[in-house]
């Protein structure tokens, strides 16, 4: 089976089937496909009901915000990226789920919006953690009508959107001169990927239409006025993916409560006998991106 490329329009062949393991909403295979040019992953075709694999219960939701405080500590390393780069300003996070950054970043002193395609999740942004939320899952549409910010994030957010290479473009024109955007995203050039291919959990089928290497993601940056300024696949959020990479992983392959348990013990050990590969740079999970758009571009 052949695809076009999306990006480069590059013919391309089924690099594997992946079903939905996270979830396990569907029994049917989904493709992916990778370009031998661009190095794009791409998923193809896109289900047409692709919101029923993000149903009500997708999101917990915090019975209050102090029960969102207490989670903090877990993404303190997010701001403190983001505080390397830009101390003060407007701040806009694509997909924040509950809030948790973005109240990090309030509390930092950052004015800060949010694009938010979930309700219930949008509810509880405006009224517990006191930020504007656009509801919509739209979100070239909210871009176009939001900005300009000091700041853009989007943590483990763009390989769910159809459009991610425009989403970033657009980005990048929302932001003032000498603006930040970060972005974290699976690794499609991780270790753990090269091994489990359609079994890797962070393939997330069919919710990650898109898997973007890291090199596509600078390069495309930089024709629309980004320069990259940080990149690593080992922050505190790729080691803790990458010992998550492992244990859902193998618990994939197998069925049956008990044999995904033994399976996922497993993966604990793998991810610790696998730690050498997997925290070398360019080969953990995940990777944290932050691109600069220059004083020049307006």
């Amino acid at each position: 089976m052949t695809s076009p490329c999306p990006h480069c329009h590059a013919s391309t062949r089924l690099a594997f089937q992946a079903k939905d393991y996270n979830r396990d909403l569907s029994p049917a295979l989904f493709d992916y496909y990778n370009c031998a040019r661009c190095g794009l992953w791409f998923l193809h075709p896109i289900p047409k009901d692709l919101g029923q694999f993000y149903p009500q219960d997708y999101y917990t939701i915090p019975s209050s915000v102090d029960h969102l405080i207490a989670a903090l500590p877990s993404v303190q390393f997010k701001i403190e990226i983001i505080q390397r780069f830009a101390r003060c300003g407007r701040l806009l996070e694509i997909g924040p789920a509950c809030g948790d950054f973005a109240l990090l970043a309030k509390r930092a002193g950052f004015e800060v919006d949010t694009i938010e395609m979930d309700p219930r999740c949008c509810e509880f942004l405006v009224k517990q953690v006191g930020v504007k939320a656009t509801c919509t899952a739209d979100t070239l549409g909210a871009l176009r009508e939001a900005g300009p910010y000091d700041v853009i994030a989007m943590w483990h957010v763009i390989e769910h959107l159809t459009d991610a290479l425009e989403t970033l473009a657009l980005a990048s024109a929302r932001l003032n001169p000498g603006g930040v955007l970060v972005i974290a995203a699976p690794n499609p050039e991780a270790f753990q990927f090269r091994i489990l291919r359609g079994w890797w959990t962070h393939v997330d089928a069919p919710r990650h239409v898109v898997l973007i290497t890291l090199s596509l993601l600078c390069k495309y940056a930089e024709k629309h006025g980004l320069e990259t300024v940080w990149s690593t696949t080992d922050d505190e959020g790729a080691r803790g993916w990458n010992q998550f990479g492992w244990e859902r992983s193998l618990g994939n392959m197998v069925s049956g409560r008990r044999s995904v348990c033994w399976m996922q013990r497993l993966g604990r050990f793998l991810t610790q006998m696998a730690t050498r590969w997997d925290r070398q740079e360019g080969h953990g999970s995940t990777y944290t991106v932050v691109f600069r758009k220059k004083a020049n571009i307006l």
